[in-house]
């Protein structure tokens, strides 16, 4: 049964009439019972993931030798046990594959099941040695005619997406039935509260997010907008900017619905950054459908990610996203202009170069 908790429950002190959990919230807004059987399983994962993330230098979990994932990512320990937690859970509920950044393909659980999930089980895994706030990123999608070929699929198939973020609160940014919502897990309860529903990205804040220290690697469209922002009221974009860099992808994503702005995670010319660096399927897709939908945007500069397929299930892609009018100021900047960055099989960009 959906549970809601009383006002004078001694657990609670907020000036709301009462508090929905995250079961009794899907519950009252109707949504697909397997898809909440879906996020409820891996907002179990999430409970026992942030108390062992809690536990870490106590425990020692994380203090062997990292390894590299089959992507060539460095793999900490608490990257397995994040990816072991959440395809447990996953493989109790209506799923039919699951697509782990920490795996190589697919893993088909039940071909019969209605859904597929794509997950980046821990996210940023490389600040928890420096207590930054990681997380949980996922997408749910219908299974298509297999389990492989759903995560080929674009952007648009997906029916929820969602990240839960690891930091001074355990939260759920939640983007289901056209809405966001945001969930915090109650210290004692141990129940994901509904906190904030239907989340709207504040417009015009001049903030941007980006990585400055790779601005040698960045095309030229990208190193004009930056500059730009950084030329502040006297420069053409007429406004003083504030720049921000977490390198905690849930914690930027965080910050944009909380506060606005736009963050921008280009392809570079470094060998393996050419198409990007996130993945389109489990952090750029969900990324998108949770902007679009807390009307905001996200674009790989060139193209609405959301409309994006991938080509194999770790394809990389450039991500921009935020505040309407500021990713369509970088998108501007872009028509017109070549790629700088010449691949034979890009799915996201021309054959020539800007120089070309």
């Amino acid at each position: 049964m959906a549970r809601e908790w009383p006002m004078n429950h001694p657990s609670l002190n907020h000036p709301m009439d009462h508090h929905q959990t995250l079961q009794a919230h899907l519950a009252s807004q109707g949504a697909d019972a397997d898809c909440a059987a879906v996020i409820e399983a891996l907002a179990d994962a999430a409970r026992e993931l942030a108390r062992q993330i809690a536990i870490a230098p106590l425990s020692g979990v994380d203090e062997g030798a990292a390894t590299v994932n089959t992507d060539g990512d460095i793999q900490k320990a608490l990257d397995i046990v994040a990816d072991n937690l959440m395809r447990e859970a996953l493989r109790r509920a209506p799923v039919a594959g699951i697509l782990s950044e920490e795996g190589d393909r697919p893993e088909t659980v039940n071909e019969a099941a209605p859904l597929c999930v794509a997950i980046d089980p821990l996210d940023g895994s490389s600040n928890l040695q420096n207590n930054i706030s990681v997380g949980t990123i996922f997408s749910i999608r219908p299974r298509g005619r297999d389990v492989l070929s759903t995560f080929f699929e674009p952007g648009t198939a997906q029916r929820a997406a969602g990240f839960f973020v690891y930091g001074p609160q355990t939260c759920l940014v939640l983007a289901i039935d056209h809405r966001v919502d945001l969930y915090v897990l109650h210290p004692t309860l141990h129940e994901f509260i509904l906190a904030k529903s239907g989340i709207r990205i504040p417009q015009d804040t001049p903030e941007f997010a980006i990585n400055a220290s790779n601005r040698r690697h960045w095309s030229g469209t990208v190193r004009n907008y930056v500059d730009e922002c950084l030329s502040g009221a006297a420069g053409p974009r007429g406004r003083d900017f504030n720049m921000r860099w977490i390198a905690s992808l849930v914690a930027e994503a965080y910050r944009i619905l909380m506060r606005g702005g736009v963050f921008l995670y280009p392809a570079d010319s470094r060998p393996g950054y050419r198409e990007g660096r996130l993945r389109l399927v489990y952090e750029a897709h969900p990324m998108a459908l949770i902007m679009e939908w807390a009307g905001g945007s996200a674009s790989s500069g060139r193209a609405r990610i959301l409309e994006l397929s991938a080509r194999s299930p770790h394809q990389r892609a450039p991500l921009i996203m935020g505040d309407v009018r500021l990713v369509r100021d970088v998108d501007q900047l872009h028509e017109g202009v070549e790629p700088l960055f010449e691949t034979s099989d890009a799915p996201l960009f021309a054959r020539r170069g800007l120089f070309r």
